[in-house]
Order: C-alpha cells, then sequence, then structure tokens
C-alpha cells in the first residue's frame, strides 16, 4: 500500500509492502530498496512488477528485444524468485516466453555464472568472481 505524508513542508511518497516474513529482515529490506529504485527510475526495456503486493520475494519482468538484435519487437515474459537469503545468494530466473537462446534452458531457466550461488564447484570451470556476491543486484 503506498502511503503520502507531509514532513518539514515537502510532501513525500513511500511505498511499504506486507508480507508472511519479517519486514526487518535483510532480504526484505534489500528488495524493498531495489525494487522502490525500479519503480522510481525504470530502466529502459524493462518492466517490472510485483506478484502480489504482499510478496516482495516474486517478481514478474517484461523485457522488449533491443534494437537491431534477433529479439528486436519482441517481449520476453519472465519471473524473478528470490531466496529468503538473498541478497547473500542469487534470485532464479526463469522466461515464460518460449524462446532460443543459449543460455536459457527448454523450460526458460537462466543459467548464467552471475546466478549461482557463490560456492566453490571445481566442476564448473568458472571462476568464483564469476558468481554471485551479495554487492550485486537486479
Amino acid at each position: 500500500m503506498s502511503q503520502i505524508r507531509q514532513t518539514t513542508g515537502v510532501t513525500t511518497a513511500t511505498t511499504h509492502y506486507t508480507s508472511s516474513r519479517t519486514s526487518n529482515s535483510p532480504s526484505i529490506r534489500a528488495l524493498q530498496l531495489e525494487y522502490s529504485k525500479l519503480q522510481k527510475e525504470p530502466v529502459e526495456g524493462f518492466t517490472v512488477k510485483l506478484d502480489d503486493d504482499s510478496n516482495l520475494y516474486k517478481w514478474h519482468v517484461g523485457i522488449f528485444g533491443p534494437p537491431d538484435t534477433l529479439y528486436e519487437g519482441g517481449y520476453f515474459k519472465a519471473d524473478m524468485e528470490f531466496p529468503t537469503t538473498y541478497p547473500f545468494a542469487p534470485p532464479k530466473v526463469r522466461f515464460l516466453t518460449k524462446m532460443w537462446h543459449p543460455n536459457i534452458y527448454e523450460n526458460g531457466e537462466v543459467c548464467i555464472s552471475i546466478l549461482h550461488p557463490p560456492t566453490e564447484d571445481p566442476q564448473s570451470g568458472e571462476h568464483p568472481s564469476e558468481r554471485w556476491n551479495p554487492a550485486q543486484n537486479v
């Protein structure tokens, strides 16, 4: 729910989300900040909305195909699900729109290093610096 308040003559709008999880958790605070920023300063070519206003852990994302690419003119829907350990663990991203891309499995799941947990996996061939870290965000 949105709330408008007057402070020292300046009207500001703040957005509050309710959740079944505690609102003072690091994941809720991080997601509130990131979601609010994306609503105030949208990224060109992307749309983001919550699955349910009471659940910051699931976002619906829309991506417009960039000009001069195979994806130009397309609109691609995806879901992002955040773990309760976010930002210390990465979100899972799954495209709902069927497409061909070397980093997207047939079921829509995205497979890129930056979305892999920050654990050691000698079989992956990835350097730890290529994996998720808490300094990153959506």
